[in-house]
């Protein structure tokens, strides 16, 4: 038989539980409530990610400005967007258009290189051990030629149109938008943790402004570290890419950079363009681009990734796989880039509370140490 205390820990419990699924099964059934709110956050969302991954990258300058050169914050903020916006034009004119000039050359090559894909399938169809398959025959049946090709696409095209006209309407609302959380972001930025410190008791905001602390380090730290690995990783995969005579250098240095951000996977995945394209007609030029990207991936990770990131983040690798995995599963690809922040996030905010919990315990224990002390020596 279980005690009165135990009965009562387990009834409490129970009924908690039962509380709780009551609650999730009540909130099911009246989502259209929360439909609304759920626009709202869905369509702030990209616009507030946007510009607060643009803080944490320009937020150091602004700083800088003000602390070290004694520029008044708005001046400061102002010169930081006109740096930005300069970048941007840059980016505009010598980068967007090479962009598109080697996705338009891949693209009319496209025929070249299915027609090298077919030549090496024949080859190997020509083995021993696949004579008896006929390659050639299970191909046709998947009806890969051009017109099929252009047709299905065509078609994709014309019924998503409505979609893609969504899409560009979203992408206006975010250029717009964006700009204006980011200039109220970097210039009322360094005020959000005070003004939470005057609601607060005392030893409250102590401890609230310790998290902050440390959740404000933990994403600067990985972001501008991401940024300055991403260009790392793609300028020197490009260089290196060009320097063993890969077409379509440029894009895929682009491609490799980007993949970065995907940690543990990016590299393979950026890698995977560039030898798909140089594998059937030189596949000596597909193992060169191999040993650049591992060249590259052993600077980054002995050089880069220490000295600016470091060991901030300190995630074991399995943790990141399994993360990586269900976060793309619940939302995608957007779930993969903002997967493992969002884990550094949530780890920094439940070790610091369970350490707060640990400290008022011991502090707790102490205090009814001294009471007994100071009850033994008044007898």
């Amino acid at each position: 038989m279980l005690n009165s205390k135990k009965r009562q820990h387990l009834l409490f419990w129970s009924v908690e539980i039962l509380i709780g699924a009551t609650l999730i099964y009540v909130l099911s059934k009246i989502g259209f409530l929360f439909q609304p709110v759920g626009t709202f956050f869905s369509t702030l969302f990209i616009p507030v990610l946007i510009a607060g991954f643009l803080y944490y990258v320009l937020n150091p300058v602004v700083s800088l400005l003000t602390e070290r050169f004694h520029f008044k914050r708005i001046l400061a903020i102002v010169l930081v967007f006109i740096l930005l916006i300069v970048a941007l034009v840059l980016i505009v004119v010598s980068v967007i258009p090479n962009l598109v000039n080697q996705i338009a050359q891949l693209a009319t090559n496209i025929p070249s290189f299915v027609s090298d894909v077919e030549s090496w399938l024949y080859n190997i169809s020509q083995t021993e051990w696949l004579k008896k398959v006929d390659v050639m025959e299970e191909l046709d049946k998947f009806n890969l030629s051009y017109g099929s090709i252009l047709q299905n696409f065509l078609s994709g095209l014309s019924s998503s149109l409505g979609s893609i006209v969504s899409t560009i309407a979203n992408a206006a609302m975010i250029v717009i938008t964006a700009p204006f959380i980011l200039f109220y972001m970097l210039k009322d930025g360094h005020k959000f943790v005070p003004n939470v410190e005057k609601v607060l008791s005392p030893k409250r905001s102590s401890q609230v402004s310790d998290l902050m602390g440390q959740l404000n380090k933990t994403l600067s730290n990985y972001i501008s570290g991401q940024a300055i690995e991403c260009l790392f990783v793609g300028t020197f995969t490009f260089l290196g890419y060009w320097l063993i005579g890969v077409d379509y250098a440029f894009l895929f240095g682009v491609i490799a950079g980007l993949a970065n951000l995907i940690p543990y996977l990016g590299p393979y995945i950026g890698l995977l363009p560039a030898v798909l394209v140089t594998i059937f007609n030189d596949p000596f030029k597909a193992l060169l681009c191999c040993i650049v990207v591992l060249v590259v991936q052993q600077l980054d990770g002995n050089i880069i990734y220490p000295n600016v990131i470091g060991k901030s983040l300190a995630i074991h690798p399995l943790t990141i796989i399994i993360v990586l995995l269900v976060a793309g599963n619940l939302a995608g690809l957007l779930g993969i880039f903002l997967g493992v922040p969002f884990y550094a996030i949530c780890r920094t905010i439940i070790v610091f509370v369970y350490k707060m919990i640990q400290d008022a315990r011991s502090q707790k224990g102490d205090d009814g140490k001294k009471d007994s002390v100071a009850k033994k020596e008044s007898l």
